[in-house]
C-alpha cells in the first residue's frame, strides 16, 4: 500500500477586511513540510485535519472558503483564538 503524501493548507483571515477566510499556501510533500516549520517558527497553531486539508487544497491561492466549511474553519479559528488568550494570560 502506498503511503499518503503530507498536504497542508494555511489559511489567512483580517476580520473587517476579508468576508471569510482565504487560502494563503498549499502544498505537499516537502512543500507541506515547510509550510508547517514556517508556522511553528512563527508560534502559529497547526492543526492536524486530513479532511479539512483535502477540501481546501482543491482551491485556489487567495480564494475565500466555501461556505459549506464555513463551521469547520469557525471551530478552528476558536481553537487558535483559544491558544492565543492562554498565551497573553501564562507569565
Amino acid at each position: 500500500m502506498e503511503k499518503k503524501q503530507k498536504k497542508a493548507v494555511a489559511l489567512k483571515y483580517k476580520p473587517g477586511k476579508d468576508r471569510a477566510p482565504k487560502i494563503a499556501a498549499k502544498g505537499a510533500g516537502r512543500v507541506a513540510d515547510k509550510i508547517i516549520e514556517i508556522a511553528r517558527e512563527h508560534d502559529i497553531p497547526v492543526k492536524d485535519d486530513a479532511d479539512l486539508v483535502e477540501v481546501l487544497a482543491k482551491l485556489d491561492i487567495e480564494q475565500e472558503i466555501p461556505a459549506d466549511v464555513y463551521v469547520v474553519v469557525a471551530e478552528l479559528l476558536a481553537f487558535v483564538y483559544s491558544l492565543n488568550s492562554r498565551k497573553k494570560e501564562s507569565p
